[in-house]
């Protein structure tokens, strides 16, 4: 029987003038943020061609006409600085656009590519290659005049601003959670300049801005099926202007803390040194190069700074009924507010190890 998604999936490929037959869909579960569907057809010739169609949520991406403008020049920029690599690619309308707007939502379809991902890893050379790939993205992106791209979400990583809406939440206080959440509230308001010193630096000049992804999650780099090779990164609508310290922070906070990012068991949170060492040395090995040496030096504190702003967006949300990220239950954010702040204080614990990692590493690949 023919659902409701069925026939919007189907209207929504129709749109980006998909031949073939309709077979089947699935929902990806991956993401806190769109909705995003695997759908199959059958080609004339027999042959089976997966795609994917996702509804961007427009609460989180106020400008998604400039999001997909954003992907369109980096992942054009990618294509012609590495042709020889698998790189996304966003299917056009009959009007020749990389989106559909409707009253119902904004849409997009692009290649799916067979693969496998990972939320916890401790293969350390899936590991090493994910530091790896993210560096190489950026650094294929380093001649790219980071000008040219709209920071659509503005003051994604300001970690200043994003206290200031935390604390004005908090004084309002609209859905009477602040209460129970006050131990975690002390906590990130007592490290609050130690958190926001990457953004005070930009301020000051002391950083440059390039070219980053984000959203750099372990599993946004999609691997081989059978083997530990990367093939590419994927989830752009992050991409704009931004500091590697950034990048590299959050890459650590999601793939070097022993456990998911909602794990209820804090006892069990914090950094594992290995996972750490191997996504350094690998985003190092690409990236040491052409790094300042003030950006090499706040790589290690930009773990803390993401893992302390994350911690504020996920507090933040939940004080006001969760409407940003997606939740599995009413209480999903307090849990993934807990595991964040449990990381900040392992990783100002183990804060001089990690710099000495990073500056080895660094020495090593230059």
């Amino acid at each position: 029987m023919e659902t409701d998604t069925q026939k919007k999936l189907q209207e929504i490929c129709d749109i980006f003038c998909i031949s073939g037959k309709f077979k089947s869909y699935e929902e990806i579960k991956l993401g806190n943020i769109n909705r995003t569907y695997k759908v199959t057809f059958i080609e004339d010739d027999g042959r089976e061609e997966s795609y994917i169609v996702q509804a961007v949520n427009t609460y989180v991406f106020k400008n998604p006409v400039q999001v997909m403008e954003n992907i369109d020049k980096v992942t054009e920029h990618l294509r012609n600085k590495r042709p020889e690599r698998t790189t996304l690619k966003f299917y056009r309308t009959k009007e020749g656009k990389t989106y559909y707007f409707e009253n119902d939502g904004f849409w997009r379809l692009f290649n799916y590519i067979t693969s496998t991902t990972y939320n916890v890893c401790d293969d350390l050379m899936v590991v090493y290659n994910a530091g790896k790939e993210f560096g190489e993205f950026q650094m294929s992106l380093s001649d790219f005049d980071v000008s040219e791209l709209y920071d659509t979400i503005p003051d994604f990583h300001n970690t200043r601003k994003r206290y200031e809406t935390m604390i004005k939440h908090i004084e309002a206080d609209s859905c009477g959670k602040v209460e129970e959440v006050r131990e975690e509230i002390e906590y990130l308001l007592a490290v609050q300049d130690k958190a926001c010193e990457l953004t005070d630096m930009l301020e000051r000049g002391e950083l440059p801005l390039r070219v980053t992804h984000n959203d750099t999650k372990i599993n946004n780099v999609l691997f081989e099926k059978d083997s530990q090779n990367p093939l590419v990164v994927i989830d752009l609508d992050t991409v704009m202007p931004g500091l590697v310290g950034h990048d590299f922070g959050d890459a650590i906070r999601f793939a070097g803390n022993y456990v998911e990012e909602d794990c209820k068991d804090l006892e069990k949170v914090g950094v594992n040194m290995e996972v750490f060492r191997a996504f350094a040395e690998g985003f190092l090995s690409a990236t040491a190069k052409v790094l300042t040496d003030r950006e090499i030096e706040t790589l290690a504190q930009g773990c803390f700074v993401l893992t302390c702003e994350q911690a504020v967006r996920f507090l933040d949300d939940y004080i006001q009924g969760s409407p940003y990220f997606k939740i599995n239950y009413p209480e999903h954010n307090l849990v993934r507010t807990k595991c964040q702040v449990a990381l900040a204080k392992d990783i100002e614990r183990r804060m001089e190890e990690m710099n000495q990692i990073v500056l080895e590493s660094a020495k090593e690949f230059r």
